[in-house]
């Protein structure tokens, strides 16, 4: 049977699918975001979301988008579709990837581990395997972060900022010598006149990022998005309102950091004491 042709040539992805439906609608009803909100009882910002793809939004308010649209059903099958499918994790990155690799200048917090752009073979592998990769899978993410690490070569890379969480120099790889090479590592790419590493000690308590692993991009429109994780799930932040939020929450936690040479002196200290330790 041959595979079937896309007909309206409108995205056959179900999440963008669904926000391409909830544009399309607005855009033919003529009104703004201001006035659904002010006409269904829900912040606008909401619906700005729900069209930049941030979030799906509640079944009770895709119910009154339906009614209001006179489209009884349709939105809310089509958010039925995006809330199931499996592929809306990948979709989202492959997009960050995309987005990551034009960006101008980048700037993370890692709440408990390295970023990829500064993970060496061993720690990915260390890493990925934990969450479930295997086999050939497994050799290929880590292959393709090795590779990522080439966006910070030449004279055009990036600038790149990361401020890491003590937690993250406290969490050793199994192999003590691997986990040298990967504060060596680290030590060495803050030595880049692109790339700038920084350390928030524990002392300073809790704080705007505690549990939110972020990264920001800054594009070449100008734009500055954000890529927000866990380790079972990511979420593309595009909307300027709410990426906004998060880099003055980013800047609040650097404001709390050490300087980059008392984040390299640090880490030249838990090097020294991991080299120091017995192996077993």
């Amino acid at each position: 049977m041959p595979p079937r042709r896309a007909v309206t040539g409108r995205s056959q992805e179900p999440r963008q699918r669904y926000v391409e439906e909830l544009r399309l609608l607005r855009a033919q009803k003529g009104d703004s975001l201001r006035q659904l909100g002010d006409v269904l009882g829900w912040d606008w910002s909401l619906f700005g979301k729900m069209e930049s793809g941030q979030t799906l939004g509640s079944p009770e308010v895709v119910q009154a988008l339906d009614q209001h649209y006179g489209t009884p059903g349709l939105l809310l099958t089509l958010w039925e579709l995006a809330v199931a499918d499996p592929t809306q994790f990948r979709e989202r990155y492959r997009r960050y990837m995309t987005l990551e690799a034009e960006a101008l200048s980048m700037w993370h917090y890692g709440v408990s581990t390295v970023h990829g752009l500064l993970q060496t073979a061993s720690y990915a592998h260390e890493l990925l395997s934990a969450g479930g990769l295997g086999g050939e899978q497994l050799a290929r993410q880590v292959e393709a972060r090795k590779g990522r690490r080439a966006l910070l070569d030449g004279e055009d890379s990036p600038r790149f900022r990361t401020i890491l969480s003590e937690a993250v120099l406290r969490t050793p790889l199994a192999d003590a010598a691997e986990w040298g090479k990967q504060l060596e590592l680290l030590l060495g790419m803050s030595e880049r006149p692109n790339v700038m590493v920084q350390v928030v000690r524990h002392a300073v308590g809790l704080h705007a990022l505690s549990n939110t692993d972020t990264t920001f991009l800054r594009l070449p429109d100008g734009r500055t998005v954000a890529w927000v994780e866990t380790g079972y799930s990511g979420e593309l932040v595009e909307e300027t309102a709410a990426a906004e939020r998060l880099q003055l929450s980013y800047d609040l936690v650097r404001d709390l950091a050490l300087t980059p040479a008392e984040s390299r002196k640090f880490i030249r200290q838990l090097l020294e004491e991991a080299s120091c330790e017995p192996s077993t």
